[in-house]
């Protein structure tokens, strides 16, 4: 039986931001940048209690609450924090699954420590980051990736919670079919329509039954409503991309957008060079006023290693948009096919040594 832990931070964002202002702490705080499109990236529980969340608008968020105090967000501490905490999390298992800066899955079934138990080992990680960050985590302990997502937000925030394999359906009859990973408003609608409120009333559909409305997930949905998931915890050590974007104050055309490419494409460099990595598939992603998305991608034949480079190829691929849109809101450049600066460095030492 699988031993496996999903660790969730507390309003991470939020969190870190009332760290340097203690004297905001009772206060309702949320983190965004103040601009007429901008959304919130976090909300301090506080916050919560006016109906404030993340991905909210933020002129929304100003009038439910008008007297919330608006901090900009720090990615940079932000990922600096988040290192932080997964060098906490190496010191109990090798197998861990970020899912975010503030988010992770770990496979602790092979735990070589001298605590007994998976919920000793959250109270553990949980008593380091604490005492290591000044910050506050909540878990949910489980056999499987599924249940322990679910687990970390029932004794939130700053609390653990367990699902013992003989607690499984047993805990999984009353809850609601909302509460499953991926279920939205729409989905849960159409479930409720069918007369499945909740995971234990899902479970008495048949296979064909789930498959037939909801296609090859309804597969998926039959499994989980039984409280199955084989999932294993993949330790990811390399990235697949590094990207940045600008939501843009206003709608511009495509004659304007080019404008924004150099700054993009410095951004994207001080990234690449902040993680060591280079990519050789640079790709330039537009979003036009109807929230439809343009991608165009080239692949080169060496790495781009700085931002004249990336600048040229985002042009290149800007000339490559023929489409009638009359504005844009958003665009952004990524860079995939990485590969890390060092072990490239390494074998073009390797390969010098042999000539």
């Amino acid at each position: 039986m699988r031993k496996i832990i999903h660790i969730d931070m507390d309003a991470f964002y939020a969190a870190v931001a009332l760290r340097e202002r203690p004297d905001l702490r009772d206060q309702p705080v949320v983190v965004a940048w103040d601009g007429p499109r901008s959304v919130v990236c976090a909300a301090s529980y506080p916050a919560r209690r006016y109906g404030l969340r993340s991905a909210m608008a933020v002129a929304t968020a100003k009038r439910l609450c008008p007297h919330a105090v608006f901090l900009p967000p720090d990615f940079n501490q932000y990922r600096a924090v988040s290192a932080q905490i997964h060098t906490i999390f190496a010191r109990y298992t090798a197998l861990i699954e970020p899912l975010s800066l503030d988010e992770a899955y770990l496979d602790v079934t092979d735990y070589q420590g001298n605590l007994p138990y998976a919920r000793d080992i959250a109270r553990a990680i949980r008593a380091d980051i604490r005492r290591e960050t000044g910050l506050t985590a909540s878990a949910g302990i489980a056999p499987n990736k599924f249940l322990a997502k679910i687990a970390s937000d029932w004794r939130k925030p700053d609390g653990q919670f367990v699902i013992a394999p003989a607690q499984i359906l047993a805990f999984l009859a009353d809850l609601p079919v909302g509460k499953i990973p991926g279920v939205g408003k729409v989905t849960q609608q159409k479930m409720q329509a069918l007369g499945w409120h909740t995971v234990g009333a899902l479970a008495t559909a048949e296979r064909a039954e789930l498959v037939f409305h909801f296609g090859r997930w309804g597969h998926r949905l039959y499994d989980l409503a039984r409280g199955h998931d084989e999932r294993p915890v993949e330790a990811r050590h390399t990235r697949q991309q590094i990207s940045t974007e600008i939501t843009l104050p206003q709608d511009e055309t495509l004659s304007r957008i080019g404008r924004h490419l150099p700054a993009l494409a410095a951004e994207l460099a001080a990234q690449m060079q902040r993680r060591r990595y280079h990519g050789s598939c640079v790709t330039l992603k537009l979003k036009n006023t109807d929230f439809q998305i343009r991608t165009r991608s080239q692949t080169f034949s060496t790495p781009l290693a700085d931002a004249a480079a990336l600048l040229q190829a985002a042009q290149q691929l800007l000339a490559r948009i023929n489409t009638h849109d009359a504005a844009y809101r958003l665009i952004g450049l990524g860079i995939s096919h990485l590969s890390d600066q060092q072990r490239q460095a390494a074998l073009w030492q390797e390969t010098e040594s042999a000539i």
